[in-house]
C-alpha cells in the first residue's frame, strides 16, 4: 500500500491540559485542528505510524531509526508525569526500512541509540492520534540528521518503497514546530526571518509545493531558529510521485513559536511529480550557473581543492594568472560552502606565502581538508560545493567597538595568544555586540576577561 496520508504537527507540551493549566486554550485552534488531522488519519485504518522527530536520536550525518518491540515514554519533563505515552514498534517494518537504507548507502539505521524513552515530539502526536484509533497500530519512530535536503527526501522515497512492499496501510507523521523566534518576549526572542520563514513554509503545506519546501534559502530558515523543516523533507519523500491535495488547517503563533497544522491527501500517482529528480536538476543548474560567475580568485580556490582531494597532491600555480594573484602578497579567507551551509572555512591574517594566488591554494585546500569542525571533503561532494574568496586589508587596532561596522569590518578580539576572528558581512550577525561576541567565544575568551580589538576590511570574491 502507497502512503493513505500525511500530516506536519507541531508539539508543544503546552497543548496538552496536564502541562498546559489552562493556557492551552489560547491556542484553542491548533488543539481543533490537531484533533481533525487524527481524526482523519484514524479514519483510514492505518496498520503503522511513522513518525520523524526533530527530538528523537539525532546525528549530524545519520538518521536513527528507533529499535525494538516497544517504548515508552511521559510528561515528567513538563511536570505531568501522570500524562504517559506507550507504543509496540513494527520492527518488521523498521528492519526492512534499515535494510533498505544499507543496499543504498544512505546513512540510516539502529545504531547510537541514546534515549529509548519516547520523546515529546513523538508523544504530543500520539496523545491525539490514540482515543482516535479503532485497532491498536504499529509504530515506527525516526530521527532527523544534518544531512542536506535531498538525503532527506531520499529517505522519505525509501519509507514509501517499504510500505508498498509490505503492503502497509501507512500514514505518515511529520512532527515539527515552525519559527521559535516570532516575538520579542517569546522563550527564544525574535529575528525578522521568523514570520518570513512561517508564511513560506505554511504556504507550501497548505499547496503541497514540495520542490519550494526543499529549496527555501537556508539562511532563512537558520534566522527562524525552525524545528520541523526537515520533518517536513522526508514527508515530501515519502509522497514522491503522488498527486497530493495540501489543507493548512490552522498557524498560530501566540507563544513566539510557529505551529502549523497541515493534512496531505495523496490522490493517485502523477509521474510529473518527481520531485526528487526535479530538486537535482535545480541544483545543478543552481551551481553551473555559479561556476559560470566565478572569477579568477573563486575558480583558483576551486581547482586548487579539486585538484588535492582527487590527486592529493597541491595545485600547481597556474602560468596564466592576473598579476594581482602572482604580484600582490595578502592574508585570505576561503570559505566552502555546501546546500547553503558553511563547509570549511580556513584563512590568514596576514601573507604567509610567495604571493597572493600561493595564499588562496593553500587556504583552499586547508579550508575543505583541515577545518577541525568538518570532516574532510570527499571526491563525491565537490560538484556541490560553493567557494568564497575574502582578500584582507592589514587589520589595525581600534580602541572602541564604535568603530566597527559589521557590514564593513570584519574583527579580531585578542587576549595574550589567544584569538578570534569573524569576518564581515555574515548572514545572521547583526550588531557589533554579536560580531564581537562571536569572536571572542572563537577564542576561547572568557566573557569577563580583558581583551584588545582589531579591525579590518575585505574585497570578496563569489
Amino acid at each position: 500500500m502507497a502512503i493513505l496520508a500525511a500530516m506536519a504537527v507541531p508539539h508543544p507540551p503546552i497543548i496538552l491540559p496536564e502541562v498546559g493549566q489552562g493556557e492551552e486554550q489560547k491556542i484553542a485552534k491548533t488543539t481543533a485542528a490537531y484533533r481533525e488531522v487524527m481524526h482523519r488519519a484514524a479514519a483510514l485504518e492505518p496498520d503503522t505510524i511513522v513518525i520523524t522527530s526533530p527530538h528523537a536520536t539525532m546525528y549530524s550525518d545519520y538518521f536513527h531509526i528507533s529499535p525494538g518491540k516497544k517504548a515508552m515514554g511521559d510528561f515528567s519533563a513538563f511536570r505531568a508525569p501522570e500524562v504517559q505515552i506507550e507504543v509496540e514498534y513494527d520492527d518488521v517494518f523498521a528492519k526492512k526500512l534499515a535494510d533498505a537504507c544499507a543496499a543504498e548507502d544512505l546513512p540510516a539505521g539502529f545504531l547510537g541509540e541514546r534515549e529509548p524513552s519516547l520523546d515529546h515530539g513523538t508523544m504530543i502526536p500520539l496523545y491525539f492520534l490514540q482515543p482516535e484509533l479503532k485497532k491498536p497500530v504499529k509504530i515506527v519512530r525516526i530521527g532527523l540528521s544534518g544531512l542536506s535536503a535531498d538525503v532527506h527526501y531520499r529517505l522519505g522515497e525509501l519509507i514509501k518503497k517499504t510500505s508498498d512492499e509490505l503492503g502497509r496501510r501507512t500514514v505518515f507523521i511529520a512532527s515539527g514546530d515552525l519559527s521559535h523566534k516570532l516575538k520579542e518576549d517569546g522563550p527564544y526572542g525574535f529575528a525578522k526571518e521568523g514570520p518570513v520563514f512561517d508564511k513560506e513554509i505554511t504556504k507550501d503545506l497548505g499547496h503541497a509545493d514540495f520542490l519550494a519546501m526543499l529549496t527555501i534559502a537556508p539562511d532563512l530558515a537558520e534566522g527562524a531558529a525552525e524545528c520541523g523543516l526537515r520533518s517536513f523533507w522526508i514527508m515530501a519523500g515519502a509522497l514522491d510521485r503522488q498527486d497530493v491535495r495540501g489543507e493548512l488547517l490552522s498557524y498560530e503563533g501566540t507563544f513566539g513559536v510557529g505551529y502549523g497544522v497541515a493534512y496531505l491527501q495523496p490522490t493517485g500517482e502523477d509521474e510529473a511529480r518527481d520531485i526528487g529528480h526535479q530538486l537535482a536538476a535545480k541544483e545543478k543548474e543552481a551551481i553551473q550557473a555559479i561556476r559560470e560567475k566565478e572569477d579568477s580568485y573563486v575558480h583558483l580556490a576551486r581547482l586548487s581543492l579539486e585538484t588535492f582531494v582527487r590527486s592529493h597532491v597541491m595545485l600547481p600555480l597556474p602560468k596564466d594568472l592576473p598579476e594581482e594573484l602572482q604580484d600582490r602578497r595578502a592574508g585570505c579567507f576561503v570559505s566552502i560552502k555546501k546546500d547553503g551551509r558553511l563547509r570549511g572555512c580556513i584563512g590568514t591574517l596576514a601573507p604567509g606565502r610567495r604571493n597572493l594566488a600561493e595564499e588562496i591554494i593553500c587556504n583552499a585546500v586547508a579550508a575543505g581538508m583541515h577545518d577541525p569542525r568538518f570532516p574532510q571533503v570527499t571526491p563525491e561532494e565537490l560538484g556541490r560545493l560553493v567557494y568564497d574568496v575574502d582578500v584582507l586589508s592589514e587589520p589595525e587596532p581600534i580602541d572602541s567597538p564604535k568603530q566597527l561596522d559589521v557590514k564593513r569590518y570584519g574583527v579580531i578580539v585578542q587576549n595574550g595568544d589567544r584569538r578570534g576572528v569573524l569576518l564581515p558581512d555574515l548572514a545572521g550577525v547583526d550588531t557589533v555586540e554579536q560580531q564581537i561576541d562571536i569572536a571572542r567565544r572563537k577564542g576561547n575568551i572568557g566573557a569577563r576577561e580583558k581583551y584588545t580589538l582589531w579591525r579590518f576590511e575585505v574585497t570578496r570574491h563569489v
